[in-house]
């Protein structure tokens, strides 16, 4: 029985070589069409359940894509639009600890952030990554 199931991993294995595979914004629109059947459970619309299977349609579409170049740089989009809130999913105690102590700015020159501690008035600050001086209130 278990060289069956060896063998079964590695044709799956081999079938999906060279397809997507799952990232995080499969995986985010799968969640998002749970909740939304979840949701279809208490409210019972119609619309509601099409949209959320069209979306577990568009996750295993997304899963099964030959096209890697593409869905990796719709995956890269939409991680840079959702970077700035993940912490606050993560760990929201450390991501309000984070934001009541430090402030983050942007340099004027190249946009790195610099993270720098809160209150204490003017400051020079030094990019990290270019070298760059600029001044700010923390």
């Amino acid at each position: 029985m278990a060289k069956n199931n060896g063998d079964f991993q590695q044709k799956l294995a081999e079938w999906m070589n060279g397809r997507n595979g799952p990232d995080e914004l499969g995986v985010c629109v799968t969640m998002l069409a749970v909740v939304m059947l979840l949701l279809n459970i208490f409210v019972q619309t119609f619309v509601l359940s099409i949209f959320a299977l069209l979306l577990i349609g568009y996750s295993v579409w997304r899963l099964l894509s030959r096209d890697v170049e593409s869905r990796e740089t719709e995956n890269v989009v939409f991680l840079d639009f959702v970077s700035p809130v993940m912490p606050w999913f993560r760990n929201p105690g450390g991501a309000m600890t984070e934001l009541r102590d430090y402030k983050h700015l942007t340099c004027p020159e190249c946009g790195q952030r610099v993270r720098v501690p809160r209150k204490k008035g003017k400051i020079r600050i030094t990019c990290p990554k270019c070298q760059a001086k600029f001044e700010a209130k923390s």
